[in-house]
């Protein structure tokens, strides 16, 4: 069964700098597009950053030239380097990936999400 599983979100400072990372195990055939959304308390949870099996990338408005996302495709890992971090950066942070389980079958998954709080 496929299983995301996110990691390295916390508390930080305004300015500072964390890296997530989601990994996917679990039946994989193939993953197409990973992501990362991020939802505020009593907001919609939004995109923030996309990347495809081939590299190519897309940024929310709010988040480049700050934010990085990449991929390790030999390990099923995406990630994404936060910099230049603002409190209304603040949000849970869910991966999200695009998976083939078959040659026929593809589900888009989601991580339970981690928190990233930015407060001084």
């Amino acid at each position: 069964q496929v299983q995301l599983v996110e990691s390295g979100g916390g508390l930080v400072q305004p300015g500072g700098s964390l890296r997530l990372a989601c990994a996917a195990s679990g039946g994989i055939f193939s993953v197409r597009t990973m992501g990362w959304y991020r939802q505020a308390p009593g907001e919609q949870r939004d995109i923030v950053a996309t990347i495809s099996a081939d590299g190519v990338t897309y940024y929310v408005d709010s988040v480049k030239g700050r934010f990085t996302i990449s991929r390790d495709n030999a390990k099923n890992t995406v990630y994404l380097q936060m910099n230049s971090l603002k409190p209304e950066d603040t949000a849970i942070y869910y991966c999200n990936a695009n998976i083939a389980t078959t040659m026929f079958e593809r589900t888009s998954y989601w991580g339970r999400g981690t928190q990233v709080t930015v407060s001084s």
